[in-house]
């Protein structure tokens, strides 16, 4: 695995940044890697260092990773104050909606057609969308575009202040199911057991409404890392990010078997047989994930 210290701030060296104008709005992203394209959409309070590592597991598995800057400070730790700061404009911004269900943040269309372009432009299969806390509901929302065929789910929190409400419209979400079903797909979601954000009761209502394409895992609180940064350790002061700041980067720790599972899953979906062995040796012959997610 690719080893950069999550302590400090991340330069992002290793990433391409490019301004991508779409739909009359221009982003920042930074990309790295070759292969189908995955989307990764990082948590509060930004892209850190544990977000921008993620990514680069993601692209040495031989795929290219569109990481948009969203909000926060590219490459920063964080800090308390700030990440605060951070969350506060968020709560406001007309792009998100963290308050209130029943409707997906206006970003995930912005999100979508990301995710055309990044199909264009690395071809495939079709383009993989990992949401993460404040961006974990929007996986599920971009398979309404037909590019994305490999959606995860990581703690997705929003709405806030609704425990067991979805940000996602019911007509949508019945499209979600619809494609769901007729292309046999799944979506891949995690959440630690006592995650105060991320219910029990948010992914009992995406079950619901999604039935077995609806593919969830939930970690024990224990296997979470304690050593966490600080915005976290002020304000998250509880297991709740499974491939980041709460991975423990082991083998035999279940949020490494997590994080393991998520880039087979991306493996498998994004890349053709033909292109099946340029997985890394180092995971060539791991056990298949289970096959009700490919």
């Amino acid at each position: 695995m690719t080893d950069h210290d999550v302590t400090q701030d991340d330069d992002l060296a290793d990433f391409t940044v490019r301004s991508i104008s779409l739909l009359g709005l221009a982003r920042r992203v930074y990309v790295s890697g070759d292969g189908p394209g995955v989307i990764v959409m990082h948590e509060m309070p930004g892209i850190s260092p544990h977000v921008a590592r993620f990514a680069r597991w993601v692209r040495d598995r031989g795929m290219t990773v569109y990481l948009p800057s969203l909000f926060g400070t590219d490459g920063a730790l964080g800090d308390a104050d700030s990440g605060a700061q951070v969350f506060r404009r968020l709560c406001v911004a007309k792009e998100f909606r963290a308050l209130g269900g029943g409707e997906s943040s206006p970003i995930t269309t912005w999100l979508m057609a990301l995710a055309r372009s990044a199909h264009r432009e690395c071809g495939g299969t079709g383009v993989g969308a990992v949401g993460m806390c404040f961006t974990g509901n929007f996986a599920i929302t971009m398979m309404l575009e037909s590019a994305v065929v490999a959606p995860v789910a990581c703690q997705p929190s929003l709405p806030l202040d609704e425990p067991a409400a979805l940000e996602i419209s019911d007509a949508e979400l019945t499209a979600v199911k619809e494609r769901l079903d007729r292309d046999g797909l799944t979506v891949l979601a995690y959440r630690f057991e006592g995650d105060k954000i991320c219910t029990r009761a948010r992914f009992d209502a995406y079950a619901q409404a999604l039935g077995d394409s609806f593919v969830s895992r939930e970690l024990p609180d224990t296997a979470a890392n304690r050593d966490a940064p600080p915005f976290f350790a002020a304000h998250v002061p509880y297991p709740h990010s499974v491939v980041t700041v709460h991975l423990i980067d082991r083998e035999g720790e279940p949020t490494a078997s997590a994080r393991d599972e998520i880039l087979d899953f991306l493996g498998h979906r994004l890349h053709d047989d033909a292109n099946s062995d340029r997985l890394t040796d180092a995971h060539a012959n791991r056990p298949s994930p289970d096959r009700n997610l490919l």
